[in-house]
């Protein structure tokens, strides 16, 4: 028998007593308690993580009002809504319900625009939110996994986004549609059979637009939700990054706890985010299908684009040669390969398998394996960062191309003259991008290296008693000494010998890429050369703390 009386806890109010139900049925307190002491860092550049979280949600819910009144079939039908200038038009049951949302849906054209508007953030926040984690390092061990994680989001993202504008079946759309198609059908060997079965037959089909409703309403936000509560769980199981401070070391996390802290926090910032978005979706007009008007494979209207994030493969498209210097179109064993289109887009799948290996392959080059939760600031990774402006500005020229007629008519300028220096920009802007980001960052380093010996110039000029003219330096305090020192003075890593005494091609292959990475560098300050600088800054004080001291103060 039990010595010690069991006690139960009764609450009083009607309140408690459901709570306390379903605690004890559900075990809800211990996880409260776990997450809710959960410590997260304070920094600017976590937010935009939380914006793509939170505009995901909005697409949620705005995507789940429209989806009671799209019509996703190919049907033709005539047209009798609102809108009179396309009353008796003949258009399938898509535009035509993607025009009644718009103009006969209470509130339904503010919540078209306020979903595409969300669209655009939440790729636009993810996108920022990926290259804070590749430029700070936030990758590496033991977060690998959830780099993967969040490339898969992204693709998933694009995907979402070119399924949902292809929606309605405008011209617009059916452009989009069109070209899709044609970058199927480039694939050797199985390109035409994936087109048909996309399509349901030729193109355009009868099919398409009830298969993309399926996959964009249910299959990828389904795979995106999925994403997102891996990426949370590996959140909470690997700690939080953090940015280099006092006190901040691989062991622990400084900041707040989630509650109440962040949970106050996040509230007031999910709202934020949705009075944005809806300020845009109340006030500017986006992807108005009624300037378009169905879709018919014959026209192709001119100043056509897609959203941002699908301007890349278009922008490739448009820059490739159709004929110069010779026909790109080649047979071989009775396969036609049209590499007009095939060549543009082997790039881009490179740049998409670089970015999923960048982990191993940055982790194989310094043979640095060990667990990294404090973050490097970019500029104390001058190749990583000249890597990441590089890849940048490839997709970026890209993306401007397809809008280079649109480029050629604002600027009154000729269409052939963007082409041909958005062409030269593909080739040397990569390379003149990682060249300047690099020195960039090495003369960033020189100048925090120089701060901290020797303080910072505060503009003031004092003549010494022997008639030397100096500038006062104040020397930094202790936290922002701590940020310009503490990073890691990595060193080039030489091809060394396996177990049988010979360096094989990969190894030598890996010496050169880490003297590549590492060779121009800027050592941190050691704290000899600190402590060096202090003394000659106190010699410095000590001469102008004589007899003129009073007449320098004056």
């Amino acid at each position: 028998m039990s010595s010690t009386t069991d006690y139960e806890y009764k609450p009083r109010t009607s309140t408690g007593r459901i709570a306390n139900f379903v605690d004890t049925r559900a075990g809800v307190s211990p996880m409260v308690k776990e997450f809710g002491r959960k410590i997260f860092p304070d920094h600017w550049t976590f937010m935009f993580g939380e914006v793509a979280l939170y505009s995901f949600v909005i697409l949620l819910l705005s995507g789940t009002f429209l989806a009671f009144w799209f019509d996703p079939t190919m049907t033709s039908m005539e047209y009798h809504g609102s809108y009179v200038p396309m009353q008796g038009v003949e258009m399938s049951g898509a535009y035509a319900s993607s025009l009644n949302i718009s103009f006969d849906i209470r509130g339904g054209l503010f919540l078209r625009q306020l979903h595409h508007w969300s669209a655009l953030m939440f790729v636009m926040a993810l996108s920022v939110h990926m290259l804070r984690v590749f430029f700070t390092g936030a990758f590496r061990r033991p977060r690998e996994l959830n780099w993967v994680v969040g490339c898969l989001l992204f693709l998933l993202a694009i995907v979402a986004g070119f399924s949902g504008y292809s929606l309605p079946d405008d011209v617009l759309s059916g452009n989009g549609l069109r070209i899709a198609d044609a970058m199927l059908k480039a694939i050797p060997v199985v390109g035409t059979y994936m087109s048909m079965f996309m399509f349901g037959g030729e193109f355009p089909g009868l099919a398409i637009i009830g298969r993309l409703y399926i996959a964009h309403v249910l299959i990828i936000p389904a795979l995106i939700l999925v994403m997102i509560v891996v990426h949370l769980f590996m959140v909470v199981v690997h700690k939080h990054t953090q940015y280099p401070g006092p006190g901040r070391t691989e062991d622990n996390v400084v900041g707040f706890p989630v509650g109440p802290v962040y949970a106050a926090k996040a509230g007031g910032f999910f709202f934020i985010v949705f009075g944005i978005l809806a300020l845009l979706a109340g006030t500017t007009t986006i992807n108005a299908i009624w300037n378009y008007g169905p879709y018919d494979p014959s026209p192709v209207q001119a100043g056509s684009q897609p959203d941002f994030y699908m301007g890349f493969p278009d922008g490739a498209l448009r820059l490739m040669p159709g004929s110069w210097p010779f026909s790109w179109e080649f047979t071989i064993f009775g396969w036609v390969l049209p590499m007009a289109i095939l060549l543009p887009l082997i790039p881009i799948a490179l740049l998409f398998v670089a970015m999923f290996a960048y982990p191993w392959i940055e982790r194989w080059v310094t043979k640095d394996n060990r667990v990294h939760n404090v973050l490097d600031r970019p500029r104390n990774a001058p190749f990583r960062t000249a890597i990441g402006a590089a890849a940048v500005t490839f997709y970026a020229v890209q993306m401007m191309a397809a809008s280079s007629d649109l480029i050629a008519t604002h600027f009154h300028v000729g269409l052939n003259d963007v082409t041909y220096w958005l062409r030269a920009a593909y080739f040397l802007g990569p390379i003149l991008a990682f060249i300047i980001t690099r020195r960039m960052c090495l003369a960033l380093q020189r100048k925090d290296r120089e701060i901290v010996l020797h303080g910072r110039e505060s503009g003031r000029i004092q003549s010494l008693p022997h008639g030397e003219f100096v500038e006062v330096h104040e020397p930094l305090d202790e936290y922002k000494r701590y940020r310009l020192v503490s990073f890691e003075d990595y060193q080039v890593e030489p091809a060394r010998a396996n177990a049988k005494g010979k360096v094989t091609g990969t190894e030598k292959l890996r010496g050169r890429l880490s003297r590549w990475y590492f060779e121009d560098r800027v050592a941190p300050v050691t704290p000899q050369e600190l402590e060096a600088a202090h003394g000659h800054h106190d010699d410095h004080e000590a001469v102008g703390a004589g007899s003129h001291k009073a007449q320098l103060d004056k």
